[in-house]
Parts: C-alpha cells; structure tokens; sequence
C-alpha cells in the first residue's frame, strides 16, 4: 500500500470519485529528522496502513491542500496518532469545525526542509502547495492533474485535454488575477523541482520543475 517514490518521500493511493469520474488522489508521506512522519491529504487509515507508517517512523503532522483537497480522514489520524498535529490550509477549520486543528498554514512550521507558497489569484480556493528541499519534491492538491493517455475517458473529459500535467479546465477559469498567479508559480519554479507528487494522476518522478511550468504556461500567453 505504500509506495517508495525516493529517499524519506512515499505515496499512498486512495480512491476518490467525483460526480462519478474516478479521480483518486494521493496521499504523501515525507520522513524528516528524528523519524517524524509529515502526512499530505491522508488516505482512509485501515490497519495495513497504520502499520505500514508505525514501520517508518511516528505520525507528526497531518495536513490538506485546501478547504476542498485532501481533509477527508484527517479525524482517524488524529483518533490513531493523539500526539500528531493538524494543519488547516485557509478556509479548512470554518468547514471542519468537528476537528481541532493545532496551526494554520501557510506557516513556518519545518523551516530548512518543506517550504510553502499559497497559489494567488485564484477566486474559489486558497491553495497551499509544498517543496521537501531534501528530496526536491514539490507536493500538489489540485493545482495539477497529471493525465494518461490511458486514463478513462471520464477523466481526460473532467479534466479537459487528453494527456499532460496541470490544473482542470474549470480550476484554470477561476483564477482572477493572472499576474499574483503567475508569481506564485514563479516562486515554485525557483524551488526547482525533480519530482512533483500530483493532487490526482501518477506522480512526475523526473523533470518536476519542467512539467510544472508546462502546467502554468498558459499564465504567460
């Protein structure tokens, strides 16, 4: 169930449809010093898989993309792991107010190992997107889609082209103010990425930082 992608850094696939087209998403974990496992839009905590983290370190901190991405579950995390913090992008605490979140993000929670950038501009969700310095990985929500030729119709029609990185195409009609999202990427293509862990579709293990700016070159045009 846990998927190696590079040192520290794995994935997790969990199932997610949305209005019937089978999106699923990912979940990551990221292994920083002492052990302490960072968790990206968690998948459904079964006992596989609260095994399989117990075996890479201890569960510290638990976070989502948006108000919309990647907060499905986090209440078995915080049931599983008590000492375990969650982080609330904006919005997220107003609509899960059944949780107690410990902290806010963007924030300056890991400085020297995963910095943050909110994607600006964008009229409906405010997104918090992720790097890990160590391992050069930059972790999405819904900012990118990568699609398969091989994905279902369903999908490639949901998400508005045929194959290649990016948001979908009603993600992309919402940003209101090009210019702050432009900078936004720009901020992110600095990290220079190799690998981009996906909100949905397989994760880009190679030339992260180029198909990131393929996903945003529309911003340019």
């Amino acid at each position: 169930m846990i998927a190696r992608l590079c040192d520290d850094v794995w994935v997790v696939r969990a199932r997610l449809r949305l209005l019937g087209v089978p999106a699923g998403r990912w979940m990551a974990v990221i292994r920083l010093p002492g052990d302490a496992l960072w968790i990206h839009s968690p998948a459904p905590l079964d006992d596989e898989l609260r095994r399989g983290l117990k075996e890479l370190g201890e569960v510290r901190w638990v976070v989502a993309a948006s108000r919309l991405h990647g907060h499905l579950w986090m209440e078995q995390y915080r049931a599983a792991f008590p000492h375990a913090e969650l982080l609330a992008p904006p919005g997220l605490a107003k609509r899960r107010s059944d949780l107690r979140f410990d902290g806010d993000l963007p924030g300056d929670q890991w400085p020297g190992l995963i910095d943050q950038e909110l994607l600006a501009g964008h009229r409906l969700l405010d997104e918090v997107e992720f790097f890990h310095r160590p391992s050069r990985t930059a972790i999405m929500g819904d900012a990118v889609w990568n699609v398969a030729p091989s994905d279902p119709l369903r999908v490639r029609l949901w998400v508005g082209r045929r194959r290649g990185p990016g948001p979908t195409r009603a993600f992309r009609l919402q940003f209101r103010d090009r210019a702050a999202a432009r900078a936004s990427v720009d901020r992110m293509l600095a990290w220079d990425p190799e690998r981009v862990i996906a909100g949905h579709g397989e994760p880009i293990t190679s030339g992260g930082r180029e198909a990131l700016a393929q996903a945003y070159a529309w911003l340019s045009s």
